[in-house]
């Protein structure tokens, strides 16, 4: 089981297009992820999941890191807090997208780093430390923020309730982390067996979100895919440059600038996609940037990965000759 559980770890990109195209082709199998259990979507139970599973690879020394290293991690969460919210404002009234992607392209935006971008800042040979305690601080403010610049972005477009987003952020992410962290005390040594399973659970939780989002609206985004596609796109891509960008105008070294430009780049679709399926129900198309985010940001971040990785190794070999 660990085997297959490290396989599907390894494989996430993979997994979450199969997923993708399993949500066009069988839509009716991912029909329970869009309904509801006790009240609860179950997008947001798998939400939870994911975060719990954050929660359990968390200690008290990713925390440690923000203390010694504040400016870093400032720096970092300040650059994706203006940049992906600035360019999905601008992409979405330059592209002119109907009011519901914008608003989804407009969410993945101002969420949180995902937690996928640690395995890739470790992949890429970038600050893998730096990239948690980005992911943890970005994540922690994102009951604020998220809301907040979502608000100040789409006021005049769309009209919902700030504070209710605020909550959910909360009971979605926030809850499950400090949930992940309470058990992980409380068991301790065998936390380790626990955390070998969570990141193909994750994994698993993610791809389910993006196959019930895609098979909800499969139509839908079939009808726009063209734009909406270039667009999510773009918003990656530019969050990979001008994270790198911001990393080496103040003075940053190279692995702290891969950091920062994959932190930027990768966000937390699941959350996007949450919130877009809670907060704005009467926009369905507003999940499907998040569902398209979510596989997209893991193709170009493995891609990225070798990249930089590729590119440090012929510069060592260089060097050695």
């Amino acid at each position: 089981m660990k085997k297959v559980a490290q396989l599907i770890s390894k494989y996430f990109g993979l997994i979450i297009i199969i997923f993708m195209v399993l949500g066009f082709v069988t839509p009716s199998s991912f029909k329970w992820v869009t309904s509801k259990i006790f009240g609860q979507s179950f997008i947001n139970i798998l939400l939870g999941i994911i975060m719990f599973g954050m929660g359990m690879t968390l200690s008290i020394n990713d925390f440690k890191i923000v203390l010694k290293r504040p400016l870093d991690v400032f720096k970092g969460t300040a650059a994706q807090f203006i940049i992906m919210p600035g360019i999905a404002f601008l992409l979405s009234k330059a592209f002119g997208l109907e009011e519901a992607l914008m608003v989804g392209v407009v969410l993945v935006g101002t969420c949180p780093g995902g937690t996928a971008s640690n395995v890739i800042s470790y992949m890429a040979g970038g600050d893998v430390a730096l990239s948690v305690a980005m992911t943890t601080v970005s994540t922690l403010i994102a009951p604020f923020l998220t809301p907040a610049i979502t608000y100040l972005l789409i006021k005049q477009t769309v009209s919902f309730d700030p504070i209710n987003m605020f909550i959910s952020i909360i009971q979605v992410v926030l809850l499950p982390i400090a949930l992940g962290l309470i058990v992980k005390a409380i068991i301790k040594q065998k936390a380790n067996v626990v955390e070998d399973y969570m990141p193909a659970v994750s994994t698993i939780s993610i791809a389910c979100i993006v196959g019930g989002v895609i098979g909800a609206n499969s139509e839908k985004i079939l009808s726009s895919l063209g734009v909406i596609v270039i667009v999510v796109i773009l918003h990656n891509l530019c969050g990979y440059a001008l994270g790198f960008f911001v990393g080496k105008v103040t003075g940053m070294d190279r692995k702290k600038c891969i950091t920062i430009a994959i932190e930027v780049g990768m966000q937390n679709s699941g959350l996007a996609a949450s919130l877009a399926a809670s907060q704005f129900a009467a926009m369905p198309l507003a999940a499907v940037p998040a569902a398209l985010f979510s596989a997209w940001h893991n193709i170009s971040g493995s891609i990225f990965a070798w990249c930089a990785k590729t590119i440090e190794e012929k510069k060592s070999q260089t060097q050695i000759m």
